[in-house]
């Protein structure tokens, strides 16, 4: 019998309540105990290509037998070498720079040195800040923390970061205070110079934000017309554009670099989940060829770099993971499913009133589930709705990406889907269902359906 969705099992707090996880293949994952998982969410928007693909594990292995860890300041490899045309290559313009790092979090901090180095290498040092925005999130390290807009991962460590200048989220759902949907992109990016202007230019290093905004939000993309202005703004006031694509890129969105559905190019952009699938820890920070010449001319190299940059074992899955990802034509095909999905989740849900909104870009699709359609007011955060939700859809052999604090740090409940890009229509229709399923069943339990 399933466990109730109302209840609050162990494995809400506790890691080591946890189901141990022990066999994958493709979309599906299996427990000690013999369930099966579909996985929705590609853990945590990661495995781009599912689980226990063969041709990478075999690329994996092959570098080993060879060497599995070239240290970049030593040596250069094949491995790094072919991956990094092949990044040059997906990105195209301009970003054409980049240093390797084993994640996320650290490519978010490599961004911001890059930054800093580049604005101190063309004598502008005093350019020392960065601004960013509320609910968005960047990483765990403390300079990722400080530009992050995430209340309830960041309040413990308040005090010990840089802070950065905090803007309004950019969301067409929840616009700015005095704008609507239509004009949300304009305000955003009006607020964005106006805090340039009272902090001073000269003070100001980079402005960092998600094109389409992960855990902190939900899948929400940047308002037609944002990400445009924002250029215009950065750039004509000295100010560096720094794409944070770590969740969002590498084909999530549908384009290779997420912030190409605007049409517009940062000076420097973080790559991370979907470049090496999660076959090997893998992440990048891209800066573009003008960025680059500036810091080369005046230090020779990038200041960041860590002993793991460019690993070697790492490089051969990113080369592997990319080179399936152009051969079967994938993110062309995560592309044309992101409308399918929103269709197919908007069918499942139809005539319940908790889902507020379905949004997002290809295989990076989020429900908001709202006490109120019309005010969109997010249901009391103490209810936990979505760790409710998340224990649920694992009771039903289904993972997915629940996340609160959506709205102020705290409250809100989002569901986040994003599933591998090969997925058949079968399994994308398996998501679906489940998923309606697991949040059809909490809200029951809790007395909202």
């Amino acid at each position: 019998m399933s466990r109730p969705a109302s209840s609050n099992p162990a494995s809400l707090t506790q890691t080591s309540a946890l189901p141990k996880v022990v066999r994958a293949k493709g979309s599906y994952l299996w427990d000690a105990a013999g369930k099966q998982y579909i996985d929705g969410s590609g853990g945590p928007a990661v495995y781009c290509l599912g689980h226990a693909n063969a041709e990478v594990n075999r690329a994996i292995t092959d570098q080993l037998a060879q060497i599995a860890h070239g240290y970049r300041y030593n040596f250069t490899t094949d491995a790094l070498e072919e991956l990094t045309e092949i990044i040059r290559a997906r990105c195209g313009g301009s970003l054409q720079e980049m240093v390797y790092v084993t994640g996320g979090s650290e490519a978010v901090e490599s961004c911001l040195k890059i930054a800093l180095q580049y604005q101190t290498a063309i004598g502008q040092k005093s350019r020392r800040r960065f601004i960013s925005r509320e609910r968005s999130w960047h990483g765990n390290t403390l300079g990722a923390l400080g530009v992050s807009g995430f209340a309830e991962r960041t309040a413990a460590y308040e005090g010990a970061f840089i802070p950065s200048i905090k803007l309004s989220p950019a969301n067409t759902y929840r616009p700015i205070a005095g704008a609507t949907a239509e004009t949300a992109g304009a305000a955003c990016a009006a607020e964005l110079e106006a805090a340039i202007l009272r902090e001073g230019a000269e003070n100001i290093a980079a402005f960092i934000f998600e094109p389409v905004v992960g855990a902190a939000g939900g899948c929400v993309p940047a308002p037609p017309g944002y990400a445009k202005a924002v250029r215009e703004i950065c750039s004509r006031h000295g100010v560096l554009m720094i794409s944070d694509e770590v969740m969002s890129g590498s084909g999530r969105c549908g384009t290779w670099r997420a912030l190409a559905h605007d049409g517009v190019e940062p000076d420097i952009m973080s790559i991370a989940k979907g470049l090496a699938g999660g076959y090997q820890p893998l992440g990048a920070a891209i800066c573009t060829t003008a960025v680059w010449q500036a810091i080369r001319a005046a230090d020779g190299a990038f200041g960041t770099g860590h002993t793991f940059t460019g690993h070697t074992a790492a490089c051969a899955a990113g080369v592997a993971v990319q080179k399936i990802v152009e051969r079967e034509g994938l993110v062309a095909k995560v592309a044309a499913n992101g409308p399918r999905l929103k269709g197919w989740l908007a069918d499942a849900f139809a005539g319940v009133d908790a889902v507020g909104d379905i949004r997002g870009r290809g295989h990076f699709i989020a429900l908001e589930i709202v006490a109120d359609q019309v005010s969109k007011q997010p249901f009391d955060k103490d209810r936990k709705l979505f760790m409710k939700i998340r224990a649920q859809a694992m009771e039903n052999g289904l993972i997915c990406y629940p996340v609160g604090g959506n709205v102020d740090g705290f409250s809100g409940d989002i569901v986040i889907l994003a599933p591998p890009y090969n997925c058949t229509d079968d399994e994308l229709t398996e998501i679906v269902d489940k998923t309606a399923n697991s949040v059809r069943a909490v809200l029951r339990a809790e007395g909202l359906a």
